[in-house]
């Protein structure tokens, strides 16, 4: 990376911008190789064709090797996606994705810690991705167990603390709401995600109310493969 460049652009404000609205039709979205977009609106409207493929088993037909060459020279992804590093999770599939068209951060639990932010700052900084999104799931086992460790008190050993802790903040949030806690939850750790991204500062939050980056949040139905946007 030219740290220099990186710098420049960072002080200059190139970062992120309004919501964009939810999955709507947007000018200028593409299909197929080397997809890109030019605004927040059309990232997210081809987030949103990626995922109705894939959840109708509509998948595109992919060579990944037909571009390594052109992709040795460089990546501009469109998106950034910070999602669970739960296994059966895959952005590039969800969305039906080419190599180099999704900026992918990853952990247990989708929360965005000091270096997710950093990393999701140079994916817009630099790389100008259009929109990132906050990417919880339905039976989501780190906000499980945060549920379990809020209401018990349990002490999980090594570094699951780490976990929890950054979690628990979603779980306090929605404890006396109606409905199945769980789902609250990793709805709430989503939107509490979302707000931290899109209030960061110095690149982030510029960005936002510039008009140049969507903050968005989505849970993944692992039993259907449909994305659901939160609003």
């Amino acid at each position: 990376m030219d740290r220099r460049r990186f710098l420049q652009t960072a002080g200059s404000g190139l970062a992120a911008a309004v919501a964009a609205p939810l999955f709507v039709r947007a000018e200028g979205a593409t299909e197929g190789p080397r997809r890109s977009a030019s605004t927040p609106e059309a990232a997210i409207e081809l987030l949103r064709q990626g995922n109705t493929r894939y959840a109708a088993g509509n998948n595109g037909s992919h060579d990944f090797s037909a571009e390594r060459g052109t992709r040795a020279m460089g990546q501009k992804p469109f998106a950034a996606i910070l999602s669970c590093a739960d296994s059966r999770v895959a952005p590039e599939l969800i969305f039906d994705a080419q190599p180099g068209e999704l900026f992918v951060c990853r952990d247990a639990g989708n929360f965005a810690t000091g270096v997710t932010t950093a990393s999701l700052e140079y994916g817009q900084a630099v790389l100008g991705v259009q929109v990132i999104l906050v990417l919880g799931h339905s039976a989501c086992g780190a906000v499980d167990a945060t549920i379990k460790v809020v209401e018990t008190g349990e002490a999980l050993p090594g570094h699951l603390p780490l976990l929890t802790d950054a979690i628990t903040p979603a779980v306090e949030r929605v404890q006396k709401a109606s409905g199945d806690l769980l789902d609250n939850a990793i709805a709430s750790n989503v939107r509490l995600n979302v707000e931290a991204l899109s209030t960061s500062d110095p690149i982030l939050a510029p960005a936002v109310q510039n008009g140049k980056l969507a903050v968005i949040g989505g849970v993944y139905q692992i039993d259907s493969g449909e994305v659901v946007l939160l609003r």
